[in-house]
Parts: structure tokens; C-alpha cells; sequence
């Protein structure tokens, strides 16, 4: 069976540093084999004489490069001579090293800013929000973790802590300021209408739905001395007046009795901010109800359902909630693509925590580099390094044989021209 991409990885060097290797140790091979040849030709002609300089000086810069590249990693033939296996001796250093390097010259504020730039973090997510269901996946994603989150919350944690908590600085927090002022901008926003709305539109169903509850009301109250015909006629004609009426509330917001309810509650908001009799009734109250025994219970109950809640709208893969958050992350993935200005604020945004983490964490990132090292063996030290750069190595030992055979080539020609 295939590894992963490490494997093959690692399997794609191990095959690159063999076969430089070998090819930098045959051309070693090839330089003693023409040297002692060419040695051994008795009566050569005076021509053999470039040739064996050539093999004697290149066979010597083979020797020098290969020692050399070979004491970086190991001793040479298992000889412990002195200031060879540099790596296994000296890994925690070169890792402290390396450490040090990455630190002073790659995090920087400057290139990571640089760098970030050249992203466009805001072009790249809004392109990538844009399609559906990317943005499907992420709000998936979010809802699945805070429903995680509620599941795996301690019920009785949470309901201690609003006891503890939260509700002794109710007590200190005036009440009636804030509920003025969150009616006034429920007002502002209209929401009354969508309440009376809800509430209108539910009176009239159950209406329609239970006409005899109306006419067993009207008659009950009904004076015992009247005729039942008319009690009769009296129960229908209230029944369809209230059926009329919730008809006309319901299709008119501008009707005279949902324009008074408006006034009363915006008068009752600036009350609650500015009277001081009403503020007194309403901390009165607030301070009873804490007090209650049922306060804690109500607080538990409370907790339950909005658990219940956020556990029904999270799970609900074609919920409201979830259609919401897709449409909006979509939404908000075409305006960082389309609205230069949010486009730049963002990217803006992007470099700057980027370059904060960067100056604050940049001795805690690089020291990655030094504390790896440190936890490897020597000797995988020095297997892991000479995979990496190995290869690249042997070419010193061909450069060295090469560039030692065109030397002794050139001195043995200036020898001869010389003498």
C-alpha cells in the first residue's frame, strides 16, 4: 500500500541522494583507475604524463571533498578523527542557530505585513464565501460547535453562576432606565406592530375556531329575565363585532386603537426614564421577585428553555436560523469582494493582528525550531539533514574532482612549459 505524501517524500530524496552518491563516487573511482594506469604504462609517450596529472590531482580533490562533505554528517571510514561529525555533535547549536536566523531575518514585522498583503485576505475568503456551499459549510460548522458547546454545558454550573452572579448586580442596576429605553427602540423599529401582529393574528383563529366559548360567555352574564332569543341574538352580534374588529386591527396598523397603544407605550418609556414614582414601583418589584423563593427556579426554567432553543435552532439543518447565517456569511462574502473600502479595512485588519502576533510571539514561533532539534537523536539529526541537503553536497564532490583535474592539468602544463 502507497504512504502518505511524507512517505513518498521522504522515499523521492532518499532515491536523489543515492544516485548523486553513486555518481560522484564513480567518477572518484574513474579518476584513481586512470591514475594508476597511467602509472603503470611503462615507455608512455610524454602526453600520458597530462593525463595521469590530471587524475592524480582530481583523485586528490575527490578525496578532500569527500572527506569534507562526509564529516559534516559521520566519521569518515568510523574514524574518530578530531572536528568530524560536525552535526551529531553540534546539532543543538546549529538548532539555536537556525532558531536565531529565522527569528532576526523572517519574522519581522515588516515582511510578515509584506506578506499578508500580498494575500488578500479579503478578496480570498470572499470569493471562497460566495459560493453557497461554502458558506453552508461554515455555518454548519459554527452551529455543530455551539451545539457541542450546550450540550457539554453544566446545567447546574451555569444556574448557579446567574444566582451568584448576575442577579446581585440586578439588584444594584436600576431597572426602569433600561426598560425605557429598550421600548423606545423597540418602538423606533417598529416591533409593537409585529407583536400586536402575532397576537391579532392568533385571536382570530381561535376565534373562528371556537365561536360557541363567545355565545357560552355572553350568555352566562346574560340577565336572567331576558328573553333567551335575545340573549342569543346579543351573543352573536358580540361574536361577530369581535371577529370584525380584530379583522380591522389586523388590516389597519393606522387604526385609532393601535395608534393609542402606541402612545401609551411610548409614554410609559419615558416615564420608566424619568419618573421617579414609577422607577420606585418597578425597583420594588424587581427587588421582590429576586427575593422570591420561585426566583432560583425561574432562573433554571428560564436557562432550560433558552437551551432548548438554541439547541433546536443549531441542529435544524433547514431552519430559519441556519438559512440566515448562510445567506449572510454569502452576502458578506460578496461585499469583501465587491466593497473596496470593507476589502481594504479587512486586509488592513489581517496585517495588523498578523504583525502583533508576529512581535509578540515570534521568540515562542522560531523557538519551535530549536526545541525540534533538540528532542532528536544525533544521529537522526544528521539522517534527516543529509536527506535534505545531502544531494545538493555531492556535487561538491564532482566539482572537486572536476575542477582538481583541470588544476594539476594546468600546473603540469606550466611544469613542462617552465622546465
Amino acid at each position: 500500500m502507497d504512504g502518505g505524501p511524507d512517505d513518498r517524500e521522504q522515499a523521492a530524496l532518499r532515491s536523489g541522494l543515492r544516485r548523486m552518491r553513486t555518481v560522484a563516487t564513480c567518477l572518484l573511482a574513474f579518476a584513481v583507475a586512470v591514475y594508476i594506469a597511467t602509472s603503470l604504462w611503462r615507455d608512455a609517450p610524454s602526453s600520458v604524463g597530462y593525463v595521469r596529472a590530471a587524475a592524480e590531482a582530481g583523485t586528490v580533490g575527490a578525496l578532500a571533498d569527500w572527506f569534507a562533505v562526509t564529516a559534516l554528517f559521520r566519521h569518515p571510514l568510523g574514524l574518530p578523527i578530531p572536528h568530524t561529525a560536525i552535526i551529531r555533535k553540534r546539532k543543538d547549536d546549529l538548532g539555536r542557530g537556525l532558531q536565531s536566523f529565522v527569528s532576526t531575518h523572517f519574522l519581522t514585522e515588516a515582511i510578515v505585513r509584506d506578506k499578508v498583503n500580498q494575500i488578500e485576505v479579503a478578496n480570498r475568503v470572499g470569493a471562497w464565501l460566495c459560493q453557497p456551499d461554502h458558506a453552508d459549510r461554515v455555518s454548519a460548522e459554527v452551529a455543530g460547535r455551539l451545539a457541542s458547546v450546550l450540550r457539554k454545558a453544566n446545567d447546574e454550573l451555569i444556574v448557579e453562576l446567574v444566582e451568584k452572579s448576575v442577579v446581585p448586580r440586578l439588584v444594584n442596576v436600576p431597572l426602569a432606565p433600561v426598560l425605557g429605553v429598550l421600548l423606545e427602540r423597540a418602538l423606533e423599529d417598529g416591533l409593537q406592530h409585529r407583536a400586536v401582529d402575532v397576537l391579532l393574528e392568533q385571536a382570530e383563529d381561535w376565534l373562528i375556531k371556537n365561536p360557541h366559548a363567545v355565545h357560552e360567555a355572553v350568555l352566562d352574564r346574560a340577565p336572567g329575565f331576558a328573553p333567551k332569543w335575545l340573549n342569543e341574538a346579543v351573543a352573536a352580534k358580540v361574536y361577530a363585532e369581535a371577529v370584525k374588529l380584530v379583522g380591522a386591527l389586523r388590516a389597519d396598523r393606522d387604526h385609532r386603537m393601535r395608534q393609542s397603544l402606541d402612545s401609551f407605550l411610548a409614554d410609559l418609556a419615558g416615564k420608566l426614564r424619568s419618573d421617579p414614582d414609577l422607577r420606585a414601583r418597578v425597583e420594588d418589584l424587581k427587588a421582590r421577585a429576586l427575593a422570591s423563593p420561585v426566583a432560583g427556579d425561574a432562573i433554571s426554567r428560564m436557562w432550560e428553555t433558552a437551551k432548548g432553543l438554541l439547541l433546536d435552532l443549531t441542529t435544524d439543518e433547514r431552519g430559519v436560523a441556519r438559512r440566515a447565517a448562510t445567506t449572510h456569511l454569502a452576502s458578506l462574502g460578496f461585499k469583501l469582494t465587491a466593497d473596496p473600502e470593507l476589502a481594504t479595512s479587512v486586509n488592513r485588519t489581517a496585517a495588523d493582528l498578523a504583525t502583533r502576533a508576529v512581535a509578540r510571539y515570534k521568540g515562542d514561533i522560531a523557538a519551535i525550531i530549536g526545541d525540534t532539534v533538540a528532542r532528536w537523536e544525533p544521529a537522526e539529526a544528521s539522517r534527516r539533514i543529509e536527506l535534505q541537503v545531502g544531494r545538493d553536497l555531492q556535487f561538491i564532490r564532482i566539482n572537486g574532482t572536476v575542477v582538481g583535474a583541470l588544476a594539476g592539468l594546468l600546473i603540469h602544463l606550466i611544469t613542462e612549459l617552465a622546465l
